[in-house]
């Protein structure tokens, strides 16, 4: 598949990217510095501004998915990059007339009880938790098919296993109660979507 990645060199991004490219895909991969981005096989690295619709648009061009694993953090105010980022993938998005998979955030989950996750998240992380949340909708208010794979409560660098459970909007906890995915699994995860869309237009997660 030809695609392009937003956000190419992040810790979640750079294992997508590595994922999409060792199972052959043909991937633009998109940052603000195209030199983090890392040298695989049938990547194409651009340096891009995210906020830049028309530039994503163009990067975009031949392209079957945009896939997005920005996060609203640049400048501070994870508000005005949420604005600013959701403007930017709407733009693009409406220009190619293409679907988006987006990387999430566990703050969009509700608990087993049906609580929101966003309500238990500490004051330093709400912030960028509810602006990718505002990112989403600013997607699906435009009218964009938007896809969201919300990780775990906790994503971090490890192993690939391949041995994970996908769920709905509800946090997943492994048998002793944590709430956790690999980076890698959790790229395992997307790119399945990828290739085998079965959660178009809605949320979803991963986990252990």
């Amino acid at each position: 598949m030809n695609l392009l990645l937003i956000g190419a060199s992040g810790m979640i991004g750079s294992c997508i990217l590595k994922e999409l490219s060792d199972r052959g895909h043909s991937v633009t991969a998109v940052s603000r510095n195209a030199d983090k981005i890392a040298a695989l096989p049938n990547v194409t690295a651009v340096s891009v501004d995210a906020t830049d619709g028309a530039a994503l648009a163009k990067a975009a061009e031949g392209a079957e998915v945009i896939l997005s694993s920005s996060s609203p953090r640049s400048t501070g105010d994870a508000e005005a990059d949420a604005k600013a980022l959701g403007q930017g993938l709407l733009d693009a998005a409406k220009a190619t007339g293409l679907p988006v998979l987006m990387v999430g955030g566990a703050g969009t989950l509700n608990l087993p009880d049906g609580s929101p996750v966003m309500a238990l998240l500490p004051p330093e992380i709400k912030p960028e938790a509810m602006g990718i949340r505002a990112l989403k909708d600013t997607l699906i208010e435009g009218g964009v098919v938007t896809t969201y794979l919300a990780p775990s409560a906790e994503i971090a660098p490890g192993e690939r296993t391949g041995t994970f459970r996908v769920g709905a909007d509800v946090l997943l906890s492994d048998a002793d109660g944590r709430s956790w995915i690999s980076a890698e699994d959790y790229a395992i995860a997307f790119a399945d979507e990828v290739e085998n869309p079965t959660h178009t237009g809605q949320v979803f997660t991963v986990g252990y």
